[in-house]
């Protein structure tokens, strides 16, 4: 490996740990920032701008991240990872070991193509890094604009891309998806064609959440029926922290909502984003006793998020949630054969 790549790695490997240790946005992205411009750079200029002092003077390298690329092409390892590495080795939850062993995949993360951060090919890298079999790539549907909801055009093209990422990547396998808008009818926000070839379908609820309670278990109960939906997302919708602010848990009737996902076998996800945390651990336990599926997924946006997985282990050890009722604990065969049940649920 040249000490460019090494440069380049070890700028990369900051920022996810970053990215788990949920520091600020713009520190995560000064360091993939200046990860991206030492990596086209030509090695011999990369080189003399260290050895002359001048690397600041590129867009999007600082003196922190400079020093960090003069001590990776010395050989040496940055400071800055040195003290991330000694600081963020541990479990990011207690509880849950058990659970999180078990984890053999992510079925709801985003890349680049609609609100995440980065490439789809630098998801899979970290995703398969952590030891996953399997990654779900679910960008949103068209009617979340605001995230830069992918429309079935580009939904075609993102098909082809994972394709061929799939022939020259050996070690996971990238699941074709969508986190589908939940339409105010309960219909899905994408074709029934588009929806058919897709290995995992999240479906959430983005708008109107504060819709009358009875409204909201119509809509949730018609989407949870329809035969291509697979996972229920975040079904509260519920913002405990964060950037965004907090907002409360949208009102239905989770015994009517957690029995149709019980009948129509679609998983409720235990959303393991630290700002969400949903469902809450009451509503987790109704659904362990309602008998569903379940799958823990970190929502990720960016690399360092996919190690968010203890977080939704925790409360899965906490109210119970068997191992074997876990989605996501399955084979990449198992999962595809439940994913592609639909015929059975028409």
């Amino acid at each position: 490996m040249t000490t460019q790549r090494q440069a380049v790695q070890a700028l990369r490997r900051i920022a996810y740990l970053l990215e788990r240790a949920r520091e600020p946005t713009y520190r995560v992205r000064a360091f993939r920032g200046a990860a991206a411009t030492v990596e086209a750079l030509d090695e011999d200029e990369l080189a003399a701008r260290v050895e002359a002092g001048t690397l600041t003077e590129l867009r999007g390298i600082g003196k922190v991240t400079a020093l960090a690329v003069a001590e990776a092409l010395a050989g040496e390892t940055p400071v800055y990872l040195r003290r991330l590495e000694a600081t963020g080795g541990t479990p990011v939850a207690e509880g849950g070991a058990e659970v999180r062993a078990a984890i053999r995949g992510d079925l709801h993360t985003h890349s680049d193509w609609s609100d995440g951060g980065s490439p789809i090919a630098e998801m899979a890298e970290a995703a398969a890094a952590l030891g996953h079999e399997y990654v779900a790539l679910t960008d949103h549907s068209p009617r979340l604009s605001v995230a830069n909801g992918l429309s079935a055009e580009r939904l075609e093209k993102q098909l082809s891309v994972v394709a061929e990422l799939n022939d020259r990547t050996d070690g996971i396998r990238v699941l074709t998806g969508i986190e589908v808008d939940i339409n105010e009818d309960g219909t899905l926000d994408q074709s029934d064609d588009l929806l058919e070839r897709l290995d995992v379908v999240v479906a959430s609820v983005h708008s109107k959440l504060r819709m009358p309670g009875d409204e909201m278990t119509r809509r949730m109960v018609t989407a949870i029926a329809d035969p291509h939906t697979d996972v229920l997302g975040h079904c509260t919708g519920r913002l405990i922290t964060g950037a965004r602010g907090t907002r409360p848990e949208s009102d239905f009737d989770p015994e009517l909502v957690f029995a149709a996902c019980a009948r129509f076998g679609v998983a409720v996800e235990i959303n393991a984003r630290p700002e969400r945390l949903d469902p809450p651990k009451r509503l987790l336990r109704l659904a362990v006793e309602a008998g569903c599926l379940f799958a823990i997924d970190t929502d990720a946006h960016a690399p360092g998020q996919l190690d968010w997985h203890p977080y939704g282990c925790e409360r899965a050890a906490a109210c119970g949630v068997p191992i074997d009722r876990i989605v996501n604990t399955w084979s990449v065969d198992d999962l595809l054969a439940w994913t592609g049940r639909t015929s059975t649920r028409q």
